[in-house]
């Protein structure tokens, strides 16, 4: 009985992976953890746009700031606007139950966000908002309907437009936003606003692992030991039982 119930458990696994995954492509965000310079565009755009609703409270503002080679004054001035010490974690002064009251939900904390949702979905995301004045911010999302978020980077990206199409759901023709088409208004262009959303994406993946470029170092060295090791271990292997017949 144990046993199948483990099999039908592994069975359905799946099952539920897919069905706790968006149902629209994610576009590949294509992130580069060794490309400073986009760590640190995407530290400003995360700190100016984001931190008023979002926090990263298992981060701190010091080891940011080295990590992505941002010099600790010069982060200290132009990205901590509450005053907070340099050591502090990377909190805003939003109340939970006052953001719930707002947004219909707190905003969630981001650090993990990259390691819970992936890379591919927050840019995916950032590249999703569209004007629906049904909703209250008067904006939606394709990968998140229904969002209680405005579109914070929409002086950057201006408001796009829905890309409908009429598909049939259950014996019903329903029509779907499938895509946005950008409307002109925003600061950027098309590619620039891509790479602002590729700077932030690439931070966030940086935030939830800060020392994963290190792990690595460290494990591919590990490994060239343990190879070293075996091959060292094989002829003294040989050697001993060389005069054994």
């Amino acid at each position: 009985m144990m046993k199948k119930l483990i099999i039908g458990l592994f069975a359905f696994l799946p099952t539920l992976s897919m069905a706790s995954g968006p149902d629209v492509e994610l576009q590949h965000a294509k992130i580069d953890l060794t490309d400073k310079a986009s760590l640190q565009r995407g530290a400003k755009l995360f700190m100016n746009y984001c931190l008023g609703c979002h926090q990263m409270q298992y981060q701190r503002y010091e080891r940011t700031f080295r990590d992505i080679g941002i010099p600790v004054e010069i982060g200290k001035e132009q990205l901590i606007f509450d005053g907070s010490k340099v050591g502090s974690h990377i909190l805003n002064a939003v109340k939970k139950e006052d953001a719930a009251k707002w947004f219909g939900a707190a905003p969630p904390d981001l650090t993990l966000i990259a390691r819970v949702k992936s890379p591919d979905y927050i840019y995916t995301y950032l590249k999703s908002f569209y004007k629906d004045e049904s909703r209250p911010f008067g904006v939606n999302n394709i990968v998140f309907p229904s969002v209680g978020m405005p579109h914070v980077l929409q002086e950057l990206q201006g408001l796009p437009t829905p890309v409908t199409h009429e598909v049939e759901e259950h014996g019903h023709k329903v029509t779907k936003v499938v895509g946005t088409e950008v409307d002109g208004s925003g600061e950027l262009s098309t590619d620039e606003y891509d790479q602002a959303a590729r700077d932030i994406t690439n931070f966030l993946e940086y935030v939830g692992e800060p020392t994963r470029l290190t792990s690595e170092s460290i494990g591919i060295k590990v490994l060239g030991f343990l190879v070293i090791l075996f091959i060292l271990a094989f002829l003294l292997k040989k050697e001993y039982w060389r005069d054994v017949h």
